[in-house]
């Protein structure tokens, strides 16, 4: 059984949908710490007037919200980030072709209110993944599963009860993961290669390094074409 761990991110982009792709289970690693400066909270998209950051405003900014594990940093609701959201998405692609196709399933997503981030962003990114054609991956959250240890250690605590037979990792944990250490527990390991090729967008130069919701919106029913090799699952 293959398997991906992620911390769960806000409308993540191309490549975290291709690692989900590729798992037949994917873990929201949603009980480690947050990191402020990263994805979890925020993303990228193309406008008019160039890239433009979405993000979700988060209670305990500063250093208590940097050791407070994903799963319990609330979202701040005193601010009312999610209706300007929408409409800036709104906004940059109504005149995406696929926009009035996607939009009326997107939009209840933005009418929601809950506590916490990450069941806000794991909820939304297990639809965007089903929207991307992808009904095979099992989805769980690492805080159900009650792992010990740290870094490899953790990991392989999480992947052994599981059953994993085969771990996908991205490119930059090459530098921390103890690779021997997945050999001991009978596990394969595998490192994530990015090679993308281009889709129509809006708003030159093209920038791969947006969200999903750019590839969905110009493209629809095709996107998975430009994720895998044969278009598909």
């Amino acid at each position: 059984m293959n398997c991906v761990i992620l911390q769960p991110s806000y409308i993540p982009w191309r490549g975290y949908f291709d690692q989900i792709y590729k798992a037949d289970l994917f873990i929201f690693y949603d009980d480690v710490q947050y990191d402020k400066h990263g994805w979890r909270n925020r993303n990228r998209i193309k406008t008019h007037q160039g890239p433009q950051w979405l993000t979700i405003p988060v209670h305990g900014k500063g250093a208590p919200v940097d050791h407070t594990p994903i799963n319990q940093v609330r979202i701040d609701w005193q601010q009312p980030w999610i209706s300007k959201h929408w409409a800036t998405l709104q906004q940059a692609y109504s005149k995406a072709p696929y926009f009035k196709e996607i939009a009326p399933l997107l939009e209840p997503y933005y009418h929601q209110h809950p506590e916490f981030l990450a069941d806000f962003t794991i909820e939304l990114t297990i639809f965007l993944a089903r929207q991307l054609g992808n009904q095979h991956t099992r989805f769980l959250r690492s805080s159900a599963l009650h792992a010990t240890g740290t870094k490899t250690d953790r990991l392989v605590s999480l992947l052994v009860p599981l059953g994993v037979t085969h771990y996908i990792s991205g490119p930059a944990a090459r530098d921390y993961i103890e690779d021997e250490k997945f050999a001991a527990a009978g596990i394969t390991l595998e490192y994530m290669t990015y090679n993308f090729p281009p889709y129509p967008q809006l708003y030159p130069p093209y920038d791969p390094q947006v969200s999903i919701l750019d590839l969905l919106f110009m493209t629809g029913g095709q996107a998975s074409t430009y994720i895998l090799p044969q278009g598909g699952v």
